[in-house]
């Protein structure tokens, strides 16, 4: 069996503990698969934390009392090797359960609650060494009416997995293939970046990358754009608006870019730095700060182009560093509501 697929299966048991979610089952599975100085760097309002135990208790624990009936489904899983030669395991889905404690001091909604994750396992010697993660922390702010920032342009809905239905890619590692549909993702990158600094949209080429139906799936706060010009019109160009220096201070910045059969991915921490300027962004006034971004993003292509792209962005930590205490904004503009766990009737008597 080649290392990828090796990998695959070597975080398989985790994913199937936090499927069937229990503190001493997860706690067990994260221990077998990690080193102990594992690094966890994770989402605002976690930052980074070393070693299993530590991590449990600071990020699932609250999760899991406050969803009780914790599940975790995975729609993609691929693996590969950076240009670094790092081997990795990129893991996309959503956790769920039924919203009955408040966690993150988000008031319960007592319904059943969905948070993406993309969710990045860096592998050494058969042993994790490093995760970088990124959970829609916002999705669930909306999905509690408790939302505090300024509404989305794109779409806010429950993102699917691949259309296609193939995103938990088997082995064997075919490396001609993942290489090949990595390419044109740092391709079309590239040519992304052209635009504003060297001209109009056209030097972007978006037609030669992307499907004509492409689904451009964005994290909550921003919503997801269909087409070319969803794209563009509720994510791209506020996003440049605010900040027209994108992509240019791509030396300061590290990427991980891997690609397996159809699909490709990248992570990094951070992988962009831009200044808020002109128009601001999401309703934040230009600041005129320079801002790092951590942007964890799924691409999969369909007949040589690119049909769907999940991505999600720290937008919490973005925030943070423009000045905007989100946090503090939820407890102020929710404390009438009430913070108590609830106690839902069975419904059978």
């Amino acid at each position: 069996m080649d290392v990828h697929t090796q990998n695959k299966a070597l975080i398989a048991p985790l994913r199937a503990a936090m499927y069937d979610f229990d503190a001493a089952g997860v706690r067990a599975a994260l221990g077998s698969v990690c080193t102990p100085d594992v690094l966890f760097r994770f989402c605002h309002p976690f930052g980074d934390l070393t070693g299993v135990e530590a991590f449990y208790d600071a990020v699932y624990a609250g999760l899991f009392k406050a969803w009780p009936d914790l599940e975790r489904r995975d729609t993609i899983v691929i693996a590969g090797p950076d240009e670094f030669g790092n081997d990795w395991v990129g893991a996309g889905g959503y956790y769920t359960g039924v919203f009955t404690a408040p966690w993150l001091d988000i008031p319960p909604s007592g319904h059943q609650v969905s948070m993406r994750f993309h969710e990045f396992y860096r592998i050494v010697d058969g042993k994790v060494v490093e995760v970088q993660a990124l959970w829609d922390i916002p999705e669930v702010m909306m999905q509690a009416n408790a939302w505090p920032m300024a509404p989305s342009l794109g779409r806010e809905w429950h993102v699917p997995g691949p259309a296609t239905q193939d995103g938990l890619v088997p082995g064997p590692y075919d490396a001609e293939k993942g290489a090949a549909t990595c390419q044109h993702i740092i391709d079309m990158l590239e040519h992304l970046k052209k635009h504003p600094a060297q001209g109009g949209p056209e030097v972007m080429e978006m037609e030669r990358f992307w499907h004509p139906r492409m689904n451009w799936y964005g994290p909550s706060g921003i919503g997801t754009g269909r087409g070319i010009a969803g794209f563009r019109n509720w994510h791209q160009i506020p996003f440049l608006n605010g900040m027209p220096d994108r992509g240019q201070y791509v030396d300061e910045i590290n990427y991980h870019f891997f690609g397996d059969g159809d699909y490709a991915a990248v992570t990094g921490w951070p992988n962009m730095i831009q200044t808020v300027t002109h128009d601001g962004w999401m309703g934040i006034a230009p600041a005129g700060r320079k801002i790092t971004m951590r942007s964890l993003d799924f691409w999969r292509l369909e007949n040589g182009k690119i049909r769907e792209n999940w991505v999600l962005v720290d937008l919490l930590d973005a925030y943070a560093q423009l000045g905007v205490d989100v946090f503090a904004r939820l407890r102020e503009f929710n404390k009438a509501r009430n913070l108590a766990p609830i106690n839902i009737p069975n419904g059978m008597s």
